[in-house]
């Protein structure tokens, strides 16, 4: 069988459809094996797909446009969609069934800076009526470093993606209280890239069946049974807690519809960029996106 290698750039239960390509045995299916890789700090997905050590990774279709802005084009393209929604949650220290985003303001918020995670929060805060520059924030880069910070006392808000949020409310240490998702509604938040040349490929071929597949079977199976097939990816997490993720992703519809970068969704990604004045110009979609290979 041919192996691939494949890079998250971000390792969380949110991109459930890329990880069950392997551990669902979806590439098995098309005489394919996986690898799951990482990314390094300091390094990208799309730059260790460009140099040739990956073969698919997960970014955003804003990794593209800083090249464009340079007035070169990407070295790879996006050729499926992952996400359709923001996947980051708000949890708080206590429990409130009314919140509403002006209480960011009443407390210290821990969340993710930089990168598409601040400028998708920016935005959604922008719809809900809050400028973000006004919350007393803290510095966080994500992952288990917030974990700890939490869990020392920094913060009365929580931002990350799943499983994390569920996690604490697993270990009662929190409580999901929104999600950025719903705040800003579909839009094109990570798809799958892999190199031009690549892409012509039967084996890019092969792998965008199985991972429609994956996909499919992500969004659609009962969330135990995905966390469970995940279950050794995060060895950290609780399956309950990893399935309480996946059944908050399905039921928001951030794995519905097909595996294509959808052109309204590349738009709103645009939009997302421009309010925090992170891109140059609106970039056409032809010059970022492709269909899936033989589909």
């Amino acid at each position: 069988m041919t192996k691939l290698n494949i890079m998250a750039s971000r390792h969380s239960a949110f991109y459930s459809p890329m990880i069950c390509t392997i551990a669902g045995g979806f590439l098995e299916k098309e005489g394919l094996t996986g690898e799951y890789h990482i990314v390094g700090a300091g390094a990208s997905s799309g730059g260790e797909v460009s140099a040739g050590r990956m073969d698919v990774a997960q970014a955003a279709v804003s990794a593209s446009w800083g090249p464009l802005d340079n007035g070169s084009k990407a070295p790879f393209a996006h050729f499926a969609q992952i996400n359709r929604y923001d996947g980051f949650f708000i949890a708080s220290r206590e429990a409130d069934s009314n919140f509403s985003w002006d209480k960011l303001l009443n407390g210290k918020f821990l969340h993710v800076h930089n990168g598409q995670p601040e400028w998708m929060l920016r935005y959604g805060a922008h719809k809900q009526g809050l400028d973000l520059s006004d919350v007393d924030d803290i510095d966080s880069p994500g992952g288990d470093t917030m974990m700890a910070q939490w869990r020392n006392g920094e913060g009365d808000y929580f931002h990350e993606q799943g499983a994390f949020p569920q996690q604490l409310e697993h270990d009662g240490q929190g409580h999901i209280v929104g999600s950025v998702g719903e705040a800003i509604g579909p839009v094109a938040f990570s798809s799958l890239v892999g190199r031009w040349d690549w892409l012509e490929t039967d084996e890019a071929k092969r792998f965008a069946t199985a991972y429609k597949a994956s996909r499919e079977w992500v969004n659609t199976a009962d969330p135990a049974e995905v966390a469970k097939a995940e279950a050794s990816y995060f060895p950290e997490m609780a399956e309950s807690a990893i399935a309480s993720a996946v059944d908050a992703y399905q039921k928001l519809g951030t794995w519905s519809g097909g595996i294509a970068v959808e052109k309204d969704l590349y738009e709103t990604a645009l939009d997302v960029f421009e309010h925090s004045n992170m891109v140059g110009s609106r970039h056409s979609y032809d010059e970022v996106v492709v269909p899936p290979p033989g589909l």
